[in-house]
């Protein structure tokens, strides 16, 4: 459970959050995890084909890439 305090305007409206740094950082952390998904069921829906991993790599040193 991320704790939080408000900060208030003169009319006593919340306006503002206030987290400690370990629930900000935890926060983010779910975020990025959640992006992640989200670019990999986008990356599934969209495949065209996949290449195997080794396929590339020999490529990439035949390039001089790698």
């Amino acid at each position: 459970m991320v704790s939080t305090r408000y900060l208030v305007d003169d009319k006593n409206r919340k306006n503002a959050i206030v987290l400690n740094l370990k629930d900000y950082k935890h926060l983010i952390a779910l975020i990025e995890e959640l992006e992640d998904a989200l670019d990999l069921d986008n990356a599934l829906r969209t495949k065209t084909g996949f290449r195997d991993y080794a396929e590339i790599r020999k490529e990439l040193k035949e390039q001089g890439r790698l």
